[in-house]
């Protein structure tokens, strides 16, 4: 390999002959090209996804070589074929002779069978493909003379089990090729040593190269004429001034947090298209080839805007893309500068973005995150311990592999960051489980897959059990969705898909939003949803599956922070007069303490609990506070939550929050009310699937979402009630417990206020309660014009009350 950062001739050619110098973290990276492991860090557009294949290309172009060179994996199918087409570039100009190919859920069988067989030099894959290549008995050949792995976008995988599934693969390769060199890139994380931690193979560590972070973003709110609403999510109110700025610039990407949001919103923007600008749509819930038009579109320049979500979070190359616009408060300031890295991807300039807060307090929110952004104060949650149902996925694929040894692969899987601290105890009721199902299921063969042999090893008990574990192998987990194609004699163009719930609620004549288009609903047929073109201008919406983002923990004491400030300059005037007001007529939420307001409204007595502990953890919040209220005789009638405060009402006043705040009964609470709830079954179903307890995919045939929630629903009661230790039943409440219920930020909240809660008893709702009323106002768009009506007046007895109609 090349010393002190200097290229083979051939390659320090093609940077002066294009007129370019290798930045210094790339040549660190080709001096650095021995290390066991190097992350690097760099900003968008600084070349870092060369600089990680560079040492690669400087040695292949100086050594033969037979084989598997180097794996690169990215955690999007779209981001591998883009990387393909990006670095063939290179390569062909300096003149290397290199295959490069790509293996993904796309790749057809024949081209991922002839990739078992000769491997090209680079190939690039997700997580998914690479868990499957290390399963097969051939993948001591498919890896044989592999050096490097490349893992982009690094910190998108840290934190899902997508990334566990990839660090114990990694550790596969490990053991197959001792030697191997790791590398990771990403250019937001907030604590890069975490982040080395789980990409080195332990007891080893990480080098981390730092790049210099390039011109500071250039990132602003922007200033619309109307003000935004006191709630909801939509920001219709600024469409014309984002049109506006599409108008301005080559290629916007208009990023939503979620693919409902994103329909409303182009919806919108298409109406208000006057000029005919060529505007786009592209989230996870439209078919594939549609997403692949838009995309091309793209590399093409052909679009002035796209509307989208996480789809394009990522470090795809779009080329002309020159401003971001980010509608509704971003919830994390690392999604916040990855999104805003999409423009103007080059080293020297500075990304441009506008952010649109969706309501007067996301106004708040935006002001803060930005803020946060220039600081480059990002945030990030720890995270636990390694999933065991991800373990039991790797054994079970280990297993389809051939034989191992138990304690082998025991230390094999302990030398990934997430699994240090696993014991033997936890590795062996995993083992047990891949081997048996469990004490409760042990009797039943279909779950007893492994066997020991008399040598000690483990093997398949039926080696045709290797092809059904691959099919069902992966951390992604379907949602009950239903596909959508136009109604034709034998099938027509497929839309993309909708939640399953939301189908069934549809009647023939009904109207919804998919890609950007009004469609009517025809019938159901085989399963597909048949619709047809339709004109009308006022649609139902889709509830397409997706995250809800909470917003971050350090955001959120960020925000409590800032509320304690003198001067609120930053912000509108319409929203720094709301504060005024909150403080004058109550009290502004402070750091350390628990606001709790009282009031009376409409023959109802309400609380308001602000513990700005983010959406799941306020919703958690209203069940358990209504549970324990009931208990005691307080007669609540419901809640509703926001990310900074839950709004309880009922028949009686709480004169004293201090006692429904106990966390024991909270947490005994919790546990009554996890028993039974749908949640766990649905937490459970997911565990199940990936630990491999329940196969979506059979040989010829897949399970209905219907058919795998009544097993995974029977699975879920017979253990509950026989075998209640079952080890998915462990797995199910610790991932009920830190997901969708996220207790943890409860307990977090409750520890920071220490007792000190300050309970304001005022005459009528207040100004930071009254957005909450508006929340549970809200109707379905399918109500009629009485129904609208009768919102719209409540909505300003509402804030008529509450000091509001002034501002």
């Amino acid at each position: 390999m090349a010393e002190s950062g200097v290229l083979p001739p051939q390659i320090e050619d093609w940077f002066k002959g294009r007129d370019w110098q290798p930045h210094k973290h790339q040549r660190d990276m080709v001096t650095s090209a021995d290390a066991p492991c190097v992350l690097l860090i760099a900003p968008t557009g600084g070349g870092k996804t060369l600089a990680g294949f560079l040492p690669t290309l400087a040695d292949l172009a100086i050594t033969q070589h037979t084989g598997l060179h180097t794996l690169y994996v990215s955690p999007l199918k779209a981001l591998a074929a883009d990387i393909k087409r990006n670095l063939r570039t290179p390569v062909e100009e300096i003149g290397l002779d290199i295959r490069i190919e790509d293996r993904t859920g796309d790749t057809s069988n024949t081209v991922k069978k002839r990739q078992r067989a000769n491997p090209p030099h680079i190939l690039l894959t997700t997580p998914e493909s690479l868990a499957l290549l290390t399963s097969y008995p051939d993948a001591g050949y498919i890896f044989k003379g592999l050096k490097r792995v490349i893992v982009d976008e690094i910190h998108a995988l840290a934190e899902s089990k997508r990334g566990d599934q990839l660090f114990l693969a990694l550790a596969r390769l490990q053991t197959l090729q001792p030697n191997l060199r790791r590398v990771g890139l990403s250019a937001t994380v907030d604590q890069p040593r975490k982040i080395a931690s789980l990409l080195a193979c332990h007891p080893a560590s990480s080098k981390i190269i730092m790049a210099d972070p390039g011109p500071d973003p250039d990132i602003a709110m922007l200033e619309t004429e109307a003000a935004p609403p006191w709630s909801g999510g939509g920001a219709i109110y600024a469409i014309s001034a984002v049109l506006n700025q599409v108008r301005k610039h080559n290629t916007t990407l208009i990023f939503h947090n979620t693919r409902a949001q994103a329909e409303i919103f182009f919806h919108h923007l298409w109406l208000a298209n006057d000029d005919g600008l060529p505007i786009g749509i592209h989230h996870g819930s439209l078919d594939r080839e549609q997403r692949q038009r838009v995309e091309s579109a793209m590399v093409r320049g052909d679009l002035r805007a796209i509307v989208c979500t996480g789809s394009l979070d990522l470090g795809i190359d779009w080329g002309n893309v020159d401003l971001v616009i980010q509608v509704g408060a971003p919830k994390n300031v690392k999604r916040l500068l990855q999104r805003i890295g999409r423009a103007n991807h080059r080293y020297n300039a500075p990304s441009k973005a506008f952010l649109v807060p969706a309501n007067r307090w996301e106004v708040i929110e935006c002001v803060n995150a930005l803020q946060a952004a220039r600081e480059r104060d990002l945030d990030g949650d720890a995270r636990n311990d390694g999933p065991l149902d991800v373990l039991c996925q790797h054994i079970l694929l280990t297993a389809a592999s051939g034989p191992f040894n138990a304690n082998d692969l025991f230390l094999e899987i302990k030398s990934v960051g997430t699994f240090i601290g696993l014991d033997r105890l936890a590795f062996d009721a995993c083992l047990d489980f891949c081997a048996t199902g469990g004490y409760a299921l042990r009797a039943y063969d279909r779950w007893q897959r492994l066997q020991q042999r008399p040598d000690g090893q483990w093997q398949l008990r039926d080696p045709r059990a290797a092809a059904i574990i691959r099919m069902n192998a992966g951390t992604i987990q379907d949602t009950d969705t239903l596909k959508v194609r136009l109604r034709r004699n034998r099938g027509g163009k497929p839309l993309g898909e909708i939640e399953e719930n939301f189908a069934a609620s549809l009647s023939p004549g009904d109207t919804f939003l998919i890609g950007g288009q009004i469609v009517k609903y025809e019938g159901l047929r085989e399963m597909t949803v048949e619709v047809s073109p339709n004109a009308a201008k006022k649609p139902r919406v889709a509830t397409f599956s997706g995250t809800k983002f909470s917003t971050s923990t350090q955001l959120s004491q960020r925000i409590l922070r800032y509320l304690q400030k003198d001067d609120w300059s930053e912000l509108p005037k319409h929203t720094a007069d709301w504060l005024r007001l909150q403080s004058a007529m109550s009290r502004l939420p402070e750091p350390g303490r628990l606001l709790v307001e009282s009031f009376p409204r409409d023959g109802r007595e309400n609380i308001c609990i602000y513990g700005f502990a983010g959406l799941n953890a306020q919703q958690t919040l209203g069940l358990l506070l209504t549970k324990r209220m009931e208990e005691i005789g307080l007669a609540p009638m419901g809640f509703v939550a926001t990310d900074y405060a839950t709004l309880i009402w009922g028949m009686d006043a709480v004169t004293n929050p201090i006692p429904i705040l106990e966390i024991k009964d909270l947490q005994e609470g919790l546990d009554g009310w996890l028993a039974g709830n749908s949640l766990m079954k649905r937490t459970f179903r997911g565990a199940a699937t990936i630990a491999g307890l329940i196969e979506r995919n059979t040989k010829g045939k897949r399970q209905s979402s219907r058919q795998a929630t009544f097993s995974s629903d029977i699975l879920y009661d017979t253990l509950l009630k026989y075998d209640p230790n079952h080890l998915l039943i462990q797995i199910t409440r610790k991932e009920a417990m830190s997901g969708l219920v996220d207790f943890a930020r409860i307990e977090e909240m409750l520890d920071r206020v220490s007792g000190h809660v300050d309970l304001i008893r005022t005459p009528h709702v207040t100004p930071f309660s009254a957005p909450l009323f508006l929340e549970v106002g809200k109707i379905s768009v399918q109500s009629g014009s009485a129904e609208e009506r009768l919102l719209a007046e409540e909505a300003e007895a509402l804030i008529r009350d509450s000091g509001l109609s002034q501002m």
